[in-house]
């Protein structure tokens, strides 16, 4: 759930936050849904670690009246057809190919949003309600539930804020383990795993804070610059750690021409990093996107992750946006 989705907010590094309004809303903050004017489709799919793992996504959003709007979204993040060894060999010693079986290991994250104006010009909120599935072929599955609350507000001068609260409440997975199913690895594996492992899992909350603002350059161009402050309440390596909160600032910029074509850049996940000599360095992780409009239709392209800065390997992310009215016309 913290991997992000839309190659265009990943071309921006996720610096999102404040201007997020179309159908991915409820994911980056389910506030901006209150601008979608239409039923809107998202689809995206991205491969990792040299295509091991699938991640893929899917969302659908649409207004419910003048004052408020709905969205639903699933992401499936697996690794498929895993080599099940520990029945390889048989009770006499004997090593049977045969007994080799496949299995997955695949999480599942459903979120329903709904987002509504406030009374007050310019200011609406977001809540989102997820249900989180996991599951290890056999061995074990797990079920959890959290919630998300986000706000935007655009001022007069056409100034964008937001604020998302990730798990408000902690999320809680709370796994259920097959212990017959869990004593054949420790007999394919003697002397190692040996205890079963923890069945709860709690998810701490965290905040992303973003400001960004739209510029008109001679009718036909615009760039919109985006920032912002991801907060973890816990401390860790961002380049602002306390004890108390850890910020990771994000920075992204896209450049527009008739709505129709647009540039996009950003760097974020900055990171201090201690070397095996015990010096310290900086990590960051920039990112670039191509994107494309047309009656309705948007497809994005991000590569993220240039250099090799992380330890992650370099994504191509595509995705594709649509504006379900167009059939209608």
């Amino acid at each position: 759930m913290n991997i992000g989705v839309d190659a265009a907010a990943l071309g921006m590094s996720n610096a999102v936050t404040a201007h997020t309004s179309d159908v991915n809303s409820g994911y980056w903050n389910p506030a901006g849904l209150i601008k979608v004017e239409d039923k809107q489709l998202a689809l995206m799919h991205a491969s990792y670690f040299a295509n091991i793992a699938q991640y893929d996504y899917a969302a659908f959003a649409m207004p419910i009246d003048d004052r408020s709007a709905f969205g639903i979204s699933i992401i499936r993040f697996g690794v498929d057809d895993i080599l099940n060894t520990t029945q390889l060999i048989d009770k006499e010693g004997n090593i049977d190919y045969n007994r080799i079986s496949l299995f997955s290991a695949a999480d599942y994250g459903v979120t329903v949003s709904y987002a509504r104006k406030l009374p007050l010009d310019g200011l609406n909120y977001g809540i989102n309600a997820k249900v989180i599935r996991r599951m290890i072929g056999k061995f074990a599955n797990s079920w959890g539930f959290g919630f998300d609350i986000g706000f935007q507000y655009e001022s007069k001068d056409e100034w964008k804020f937001g604020l998302m609260l990730r798990d408000i409440t902690t999320t809680y997975n709370v796994w259920n383990i097959d212990e017959d199913e869990y004593e054949t690895i420790k007999g394919a594996i003697p002397g190692q795993n040996q205890e079963l492992p923890e069945t709860t899992e709690i998810t701490l909350p965290k905040a992303q804070f973003g400001v960004s603002k739209k510029f008109i350059i001679r009718y036909d161009y615009s760039i919109l610059a985006a920032a912002n402050l991801n907060m973890q309440f816990a401390q860790t390596n961002d380049i602002i750690s306390t004890k108390a909160v850890s910020i990771d600032p994000a920075i992204g910029f896209e450049f527009g021409y008739v709505d129709l074509v647009y540039l996009r850049a950003g760097v974020g996940n900055f990171q201090n990093i201690t070397e095996i000599d015990n010096s310290r360095s900086l990590s960051f992780q920039p990112n670039i996107g191509l994107g494309f409009k047309y009656k309705g239709i948007q497809v994005d392209y991000a590569l993220t992750d240039i250099g090799d800065q992380s330890a992650a390997l370099y994504s191509n992310i595509f995705s594709v946006k649509v504006d379900l009215g167009i059939f209608r016309n």
